[in-house]
């Protein structure tokens, strides 16, 4: 299958997260499940970031 690239935003991810939720568990959980492995492993890979937007 074709795949895309999303840029989304940590909140724009918790919104889709938020209205999957709604969703029978049955129809979304691999969906979910690989939305979280993506933002995990794209997130390990980045410094954290402060308050003041730099890198800790």
């Amino acid at each position: 299958m074709e795949k895309i690239e999303l840029r989304l935003d940590i909140n724009e991810v918790n919104i889709i997260i938020k209205a999957l939720s709604e969703r029978p568990f049955k129809e979304v959980y691999e969906l979910l499940g690989k939305i979280h492995n993506q933002s995990n492993l794209q997130l390990s890979q980045k410094p954290f970031e402060g308050k003041n937007g730099k890198p800790n």
